[in-house]
């Protein structure tokens, strides 16, 4: 069995590092976030495109559709960002760091988005479809001003987490040399040989920023309420 003694708790946490090398690290948030809503941006684009085409009646888009989500959210993501930025250049196809982390993170979200969107979508009431066939709405005016929105109220939740877990996997863009919060911790925690005060501190950074998108989230739950009450889901 392990024994813990005399734990020093001033090693385990150095302020007046964590103060002194707070700006370095801070400096590596804007790309943080930039990773993030970009990825999140561009997943759920491809996600509400891949969610359709999954529920679609034409083999033809169903099934590249379904084949396209099994294997992202079947192979790691570590694995996927080196692929795009180590493997690609094997085929002469050499992508930036940032290019690679942002195109990396929104090809994996849309996958996990995809699915997210397709329950949502199912959970609306058939009745809401038929209702807007009376109306002679066509397909996608159905879609836009009928569907969407009472399933956005249902899907914020799920896509609040999905965007949080975004955030913090931008940490893996690290070991691709993007210049993100994690990275700046390594380095600072190399040079002054105390990373647990940096691993810390980071990991302080990360926190309220989780809180402020649980804020958001919200928010836009309160705003797209309106739509799930006004349909009676």
């Amino acid at each position: 069995m392990m024994a813990i003694k005399n734990i020093d708790l001033g090693n385990l946490f150095n302020v007046q590092l964590a103060i002194e090398n707070f700006p370095f690290v801070i400096s590596g948030l804007p790309m943080t976030l930039l990773i993030s809503i970009v990825g999140m941006l561009m997943g759920l684009i491809l996600g509400l495109v891949l969610a359709l085409a999954r529920s679609s009646r034409w083999i033809i888009l169903r099934w590249p559709a379904r084949v396209y989500i099994s294997f992202m959210r079947g192979t790691p993501m570590l694995v996927f960002l080196f692929i795009l930025y180590f493997g690609l250049p094997v085929i002469r196809v050499e992508l930036t760091a940032i290019t690679a982390a942002c195109l990396g993170f929104g090809l994996n979200s849309a996958a996990y988005i995809a699915e997210i969107n397709r329950a949502s979508l199912n959970s609306i009431d058939k009745g809401q479809w038929e209702s807007a066939k009376a109306l002679n709405l066509t397909y996608w005016q159905t879609l836009r001003k009928v569907i969407l929105p009472q399933a956005t109220r249902i899907a914020i939740p799920p896509l609040t987490n999905v965007f949080m877990d975004l955030i913090k996997a931008t940490s893996l863009a690290a070991v691709i040399t993007v210049p993100e919060l994690f990275q700046k911790a390594q380095i600072v925690g190399g040079r002054e040989f105390d990373v647990m005060t940096m691993y810390i501190l980071v990991a302080l950074i990360y926190w309220p920023i989780c809180i402020l998108i649980s804020f958001v989230q919200d928010r836009l739950e309160a705003h797209y309420s309106k739509f799930v009450t006004a349909s009676g889901i």
